[in-house]
């Protein structure tokens, strides 16, 4: 069963043999409990947030918020890992009684991107990126996500002797990317073991969604995120005055003659009713002046991909297309392409194990199937190795119209934090009702 056909019955109200009778409900008064904790904490939590995001980091340099993560850990006593993966931190926090590890994930980089939302905490963090000066802004809500991870260890802190099992709390470095020349983020901490000692059972992540409106969780069983791969082509031709094309091989024009044949892969090579695809040319360079047909031109772009078929198509059909092109026209291509991050995939199972706690925690009415999306996350490398389930939360203010809400890593990205509550909960429902699971 692929994951549409799971999506149809999920959207029918069918449960597959593998759903929630695999699992338990945690008691009413533990999930009390977590309620009265989770409204206690949200002052807090609105602090934190508005804290880190006045101060943004950009990836593998969040020493400030790394920081503040560990002291917070360890006033509530659990155990603290820090400089994983350069600056990520984990705690541990083993309960009261035996059962399995429950691993909750959240990433702490911001952006180079510069804020325009005029509010009291509005980021004025200067850079250097890339060789540009810009702003520095939590335009994808990784400060959210951090401060809502810091509230569940709180409650979950406050009823240590009560859970039937550990919970490890991975606050992430680099989700966007680590810095040139640096490994980071998800990758580097499962190559660094963060999955193991004690080894992880299941992981789970949230995502804060602009245009999602608060109360509404969205989710999607399978393939839910793109994964996510970069190239860069170069043709070489031969240089020559412009006044005299015949005399040389235009880069120039061979290379426009690429960008269309790259068109061509979505709309005729891939199955279209199986996977979506995006092949997408960010940058095209070549010359220096009107009158010079230059020796090369070069470009880059993004390639998204929701199975290993596809991508292996798409990777396949770009180096045939730009090294064909290019010889047809006297010049040479060279395609390199690097594969960045997997699809986001969201074990079958243990999704339609957990969306029934999600259903009692917000009503069946605010859990949403979404579509799958062509971002990219790199919850995904964590997924390759133990069941995963990455979810998106609510953070537009409800009432507002989507088209008015700005979209992510946009410089008038916002958030309503009203929403926090729910996400804190949401995060802390699903670690107890999953170390209820049956053997």
């Amino acid at each position: 069963m692929n994951y549409n056909q799971y999506a149809l019955l999920s959207t029918l109200g069918l449960g597959l043999l593998t759903g929630s009778s695999a699992i338990g409900q945690a008691p009413a008064a533990l999930k009390a409990q977590i309620d009265k904790a989770s409204t206690a904490v949200e002052a807090k939590v609105v602090t934190w947030r508005r804290d880190f995001h006045q101060n943004p980091e950009l990836g593998n340099r969040e020493n400030r918020t790394a920081g503040k993560i560990a002291a917070h850990l360890h006033a509530l006593g659990i155990e603290v890992q820090t400089g994983v993966a350069k600056t990520g931190v984990v705690g541990i926090l083993r309960g009261g009684k035996p059962g399995p590890v429950v691993a909750l994930r959240a990433d702490m980089d911001g952006l180079p991107v510069t804020e325009r939302v005029d509010l009291p905490f509005k980021s004025t963090v200067k850079t250097e990126f890339n060789s540009q000066q810009t702003g520095v802004m939590h335009a994808c809500g990784h400060d959210t996500h951090v401060a809502m991870l810091m509230g569940a260890a709180e409650v979950l802190a406050g009823m240590k002797s009560e859970l039937k099992g550990t919970v490890k709390f991975i606050f992430q470095p680099a989700e966007e990317g680590a810095p040139v020349g640096e490994e980071g983020g998800a990758q580097l901490m499962v190559k660094e073991g963060v999955l193991e000692n004690p080894k992880v059972d299941a992981i789970f992540g949230l995502h804060i969604n602009s245009q999602t409106e608060v109360g509404t969780i969205k989710y999607r069983p399978g393939a839910t995120m793109a994964a996510v791969d970069q190239y860069a082509i170069k043709i070489r031709g031969k240089q020559t005055h412009g006044a005299a094309p015949w005399s040389g091989v235009d880069p120039i024009v061979t290379a426009a003659q690429v960008v269309m044949g790259l068109q061509t892969i979505v709309s005729r090579n891939v199955v279209l009713t199986d996977n979506a695809a995006v092949v997408t040319v960010g940058a095209l360079h070549g010359g220096i002046r009107q009158n010079i047909i230059p020796e090369d031109a070069s470009m880059i772009g993004t390639i998204r991909t929701f199975s290993p078929e596809a991508q292996q198509l798409v990777h396949r059909r770009i180096n045939e297309i730009a090294t064909n092109i290019a010889e047809s026209a006297g010049a040479k291509a060279d395609v390199k392409i690097d594969i960045m991050y997997p699809v986001t995939y969201n074990d079958p199972a243990l999704t339609d194990r957990m969306v029934p706690t999600l259903e009692g925690l917000a009503g069946k009415d605010n859990i949403k199937l979404t579509p799958a999306q062509t971002g990219a996350e790199d919850f995904s490398f964590y997924q390759q190795k133990v069941p995963g389930f990455f979810y998106f939360l609510g953070g537009m203010t409800k009432g507002k119209r989507v088209e008015d809400a700005a979209p992510h890593h946009t410089p008038d990205f916002q958030i309503d934090e009203s929403c926090f509550n729910l996400g804190v909960r949401s995060l802390c429902y699903l670690t107890v009702d999953y170390m209820e699971k049956k053997k």
